[in-house]
């Protein structure tokens, strides 16, 4: 182990700054983009509700239902569209699940009834099965480990971003009319062209990896790859290593599931009801769609603030439970306020702690798992994650049907959230454990050789 330490080349701190802003400004700008389009034509449904829902006869409920088929065929194809993206390449298979979406998506225009809203949801899920997984692996191909919460930040802040600068142009084209088509059906068909565009800049721009970049020179490529190995060789000296089928399985990869799961029935309860919410008040659609965008503002410095502090720090587990708790208050805030400035503050936070503890969260897999076992534990949290989005659409539906108030549902969610913050705790003690048993057992294979 010394002999070879000695003859790795040593790069100076200016070739690690250097190589990191490069990686950051050629990869990031661009995934960025993908996943804001991504999370633009997954959620633009609840804009369109504003009027969709009447032409097509639907109600709270079946919307809520409808929208969350989404999440159960994103979850049924999810572990199976990243094993496909190990045998096709990363980059090919984003820019295909990009140009599916992107068809589907405009697709949704044309749905006459509840039953083509349905379906249409549930191929709009299928299609876009793997995306936010695939990106996550693609980041551990680029990013060692200490750059990862924070770049998974800048990334994740295209959540809140979609409903800040998505939700008012969304909103605005609730207004568009021509070829005997309402707003709603306008706004599906242009907000899904971008997404099919972008398949094709992926497939030519976007990298495999550093060692097929253009653009580093031989001592950075040299010092990222070097970097990247060395990390892998420690997670299989320090942790315990995952087989692929035991990182499905294992117990803090289905707690992360769990804790994913809350984190997106928050998310998609407030995303797609919270026009409805802010109707009630008496607002047109257009300033529905502008002030249900303001509470994503505190959700993008969350993003930002939490992720860069938790690399600065080197702590996850509390960086994810602690704004998670902050969801929760900000929830029961919202139910109780029948004030809309009140509203949105609570909002607000819901939006600061459900984004906020996002980087630090998706920072914590490759921290027990590397290789094919982490791209598969990794699909498992995000697949079982994507549950909470059916699960909370359709619970926030049923509640305001049968009681007239979402108020309930508010509540239901910020119990969740509770829960999921004992979860994280609990993944916490688990590793620790874990960790400490590997060490031990590393040390004393170390005194036998």
């Amino acid at each position: 182990m010394q002999e070879s330490n000695q003859r790795e080349p040593v790069f100076a701190d200016s070739t690690e700054r250097r190589t990191i802003k490069k990686v950051t400004w050629r990869v990031l700008p661009l995934v960025i983009l993908c996943y804001f389009f991504a999370y633009l034509d997954r959620t633009n449904v609840g804009v369109a509700a504003l009027q969709m829902n009447k032409d097509i006869g639907l109600t709270a409920s079946m919307f809520g239902f409808g929208a969350g088929l989404f999440f159960v065929m994103y979850f049924t194809m999810e572990v199976p569209s990243n094993l496909f993206m190990f045998r096709y390449g990363v980059r090919r298979w984003i820019a295909r699940i990009m140009f599916t979406w992107g068809l589907i998506a405009g697709a949704m225009a044309f749905v006459k009834g509840p039953i083509g809203f349905y379906a249409m949801r549930g191929l709009l899920g299928a299609a876009e099965a793997g995306f936010y997984p695939a990106i996550v692996y693609y980041f551990t191909l680029w990013f060692p480990s200490g750059y990862r919460a924070r770049v998974l930040g800048y990334l994740n802040v295209a959540g809140p971003l979609t409903f800040l600068i998505g939700a008012p142009i969304s909103g605005a084209l609730l207004s568009v009319s021509g070829l005997g088509l309402p707003g709603w059906q306008w706004m599906f068909i242009i907000e899904s062209i971008p997404a099919i565009i972008l398949a094709g800049v992926v497939l030519k721009y976007l990298p495999d990896g550093p060692c097929t970049s253009e653009w580093l020179t031989r001592d950075e490529a040299a010092w990222l790859s070097q970097k990247l190995r060395k990390e892998a060789v420690d997670i299989k000296e320090h942790v315990r290593e995952y087989t692929v089928v035991q990182a499905l399985l294992s117990p803090p990869v289905l707690l992360l599931g769990f804790f994913m799961f809350n984190v997106v029935v928050t998310v998609y309860s407030v995303g797609f009801f919270l026009p409805q919410i802010v109707n009630s008040f008496g607002l047109s659609h257009f300033h529905t769609g502008v002030v249900s965008a303001l509470p994503y503002i505190a959700g993008c410095i969350g993003m930002l603030l939490v992720g860069w502090r938790s690399d600065v720090t080197r702590e996850r587990y509390f960086h994810v439970a602690i704004p998670m708790f902050v969801a929760a208050v900000g929830l029961v805030i919202a139910a109780m306020s029948s004030d809309l400035t009140v509203s949105i503050i609570a909002f607000g936070l819901v939006s600061f702690g459900s984004y906020g503890c996002v980087p630090a969260f998706w920072s914590l897999p490759s921290t027990f798992m590397s290789g094919k076992a982490m791209a598969g534990g990794v699909a498992v949290i995000n697949s079982i994650g994507a549950l909470g989005g059916f699960a909370g659409l359709w619970i926030m539906g049923l509640l305001k049907d049968a009681t007239g108030s979402f108020a309930g549902g508010l509540y239901f969610v910020a119990g969740m959230d509770a829960l999921a913050v004992l979860a994280i705790l609990l993944v916490r003690s688990l590793l620790l454990k874990q960790n400490a048993k590997s060490r031990v057992l590393h040390e004393n294979q170390c005194q036998n050789t």
